[in-house]
């Protein structure tokens, strides 16, 4: 189906579930919608942490489509999970944000890994959480972020296991696409970004490695979560995580060599 038509079946309810896998051809989007009085400070720390939160667009206070990103797309009601923080603690997971929505709000639209994973897949990698239906690992690591205001914290990274060479692979296809988290940040030893436990992740749902694959870890978009729990703002809402913004962006586009 097209992004369209797949905004519409999650609009209409039909579909409450992570995006990976679906509509592979377009870009993905995690989310961030804050008041306006602070969105200069979060546009900055999206500036200084590209890697993480690499910008694909910004709205003006109060506008809930960005026809940037694609046609008939309503923010509040297109993204198949929400998170709303109060306090810096997470205080609901509304399926629309109709009854919340006010006219400072700011929306952020930043770019995803699941972007870069349809490629991978037609260079013959394969991706374990797609092929079981999961949601893609994902882990706070280590990896300080650069502050900006109130928002700090470290990165958040997902991970993939892959054999060697499809890893290898993985880095030169993923390093032309700095708009959706570009090269992995590390391979290899989780414990050197501070990972203890790659069978408990703090976001998504854990996948085996098997004895001759290695984790993969990219840059993660659920990293500005991190940073507005610590920021503790009256109110800013997101995505859940892995339940993205799928966009009519089409991922070839975002090719920057």
């Amino acid at each position: 189906m097209t992004p369209l038509e797949f905004r519409q079946q999650v609009r209409h309810g039909d579909f409450r579930q992570p995006t990976a896998g679906y509509c592979g051809s377009y870009a993905q989007a995690n989310l961030v919608v804050l008041p306006q009085a602070h969105a200069h400070d979060f546009l900055l720390f999206c500036q200084r942490n590209a890697r993480a939160c690499p910008l694909l667009a910004v709205g003006e206070p109060g506008q809930w489509n960005l026809p940037r990103l694609g046609a008939d797309m309503d923010i509040r009601s297109d993204v198949p999970g929400y998170n709303v923080y109060r306090d810096g603690q997470l205080a609901a997971q509304p399926h629309t944000l109709h009854d919340i929505w006010r006219d400072d709000l700011v929306v952020f639209a930043i770019g995803c890994s699941f972007s870069f994973e349809q490629m991978l897949m037609e260079a013959g990698i394969p991706l374990r959480h797609i092929a079981q239906r999961k949601n893609v690992a994902m882990y706070r690591s280590n990896i300080l972020n650069q502050g900006a205001g109130p928002f700090g914290g470290n990165m958040v990274v997902s991970m993939r296991p892959m054999k060697a060479q499809d890893a290898i692979r993985a880095i030169q296809i993923t390093s032309r696409f700095p708009a959706v988290h570009g090269a992995p940040v590390h391979l290899g030893d989780p414990a050197l970004i501070g990972i203890a436990d790659l069978a408990r992740p703090d976001y998504g749902d854990a996948v085996e490695i098997l004895a001759d694959e290695i984790p993969v870890f990219w840059a993660c978009g659920v990293t500005p979560q991190e940073a507005i729990r610590s920021a503790a703002l009256p109110l800013v809402i997101t995505h859940q995580p892995g339940y993205m913004l799928v966009t009519d962006i089409p991922n070839a586009t975002l090719a920057a060599f």
